[in-house]
């Protein structure tokens, strides 16, 4: 009697996977642009109650951030993707030029229209528009989208904002880059979450968004504009259940209010 106890209390403490999980999948910023437009956030999705299936591995990739006016890379977690965030516009091609759409859209330069944010079919959206700009006084670029906000537009030779993003797990991702210009600027504020700033002199580089944030890049002033930062994956649920069965991608294992948190800045994989 004694013995079959202990089994049975042995048995209920063996912990199964778990059914569900919560998750993160940020994309890679995109890279501000040339003369002003701040890069476009990557793409953030998000939500809970997530069905997982044990012994099958689920994917995971994580976008790069896009260099100087280039789109960023897109970001998964098995079925679930989120689009990379749009570039600011390049040189060349005369003055006018509009901010790329993407997970959240670009900044315009130079009279340019913001890019759009990918609404897909589901909410949260991955990410909202890029403010425009506009042909006077060094006209100020639009800022990038956020995951929360859309940049705003250049007026006169003060650049926009970029969009604020969104808070996961007490943490803020997704912000757009804010705008550069041609010639003095005053540059607008980068969006919460890895935002990147514009160049406020003639000849300076907008900064980088900052790395696995999926923040946009800031626009340049008559240069370059920063690259859009690296985006992440996220996977938590509650530590009722048991660890994972296996990972590859070196994710890290946290503990943290009562989850298991599983962090990817790498691609990989997760089986539960």
């Amino acid at each position: 009697m004694f013995a079959a106890k202990n089994f049975f209390l042995v048995l209920s403490s063996i912990l199964v996977p778990p059914p569900t999980v919560e998750y993160l999948v940020v994309a890679g910023g995109g890279g501000g642009g040339i003369y002003g437009g701040g890069g476009g956030a990557g793409g953030f999705r998000t939500a809970t109650g997530f069905a997982v299936t044990p012994g099958v591995s689920n994917t995971v990739t994580v976008g790069g951030g896009g260099g100087a006016a280039s789109v960023g890379s897109a970001s998964a977690f098995s079925t679930i993707n989120s689009s990379g965030g749009g570039a600011g516009a390049a040189a060349g091609g005369g003055g006018l030029q509009n901010g790329g759409n993407g997970g959240s859209g670009a900044g315009g330069r130079y009279g340019g229209t913001g890019g759009s944010g990918n609404t897909g079919g589901y909410s949260p959206v991955e990410g909202y528009g890029g403010g425009g700009s506009n042909t006077t006084a060094n006209y100020g670029g639009g800022g990038g989208g956020g995951a929360s906000a859309v940049g705003t537009a250049g007026a006169g030779s003060v650049s926009g904002n970029g969009g604020n993003g969104s808070t996961f797990a007490g943490s803020t991702y997704a912000g757009g880059g804010s705008g550069g210009g041609y010639g003095a600027v005053t540059v607008g504020t980068p969006g919460s979450g890895g935002g990147g700033t514009g160049g406020a002199t003639f000849g300076s580089n907008g900064t980088a968004g900052t790395v696995n944030t999926g923040g946009g890049g800031g626009g340049g002033n008559n240069l370059s504009g920063g690259a859009g930062g690296s985006g992440i994956v996220i996977v938590r649920y509650a530590n009722t259940y048991a660890d994972a069965a296996s990972t590859t991608g070196s994710p890290t294992l946290t503990n943290v209010g009562g989850y298991k948190v599983y962090t990817f800045t790498g691609s990989g994989s997760i089986t539960f």
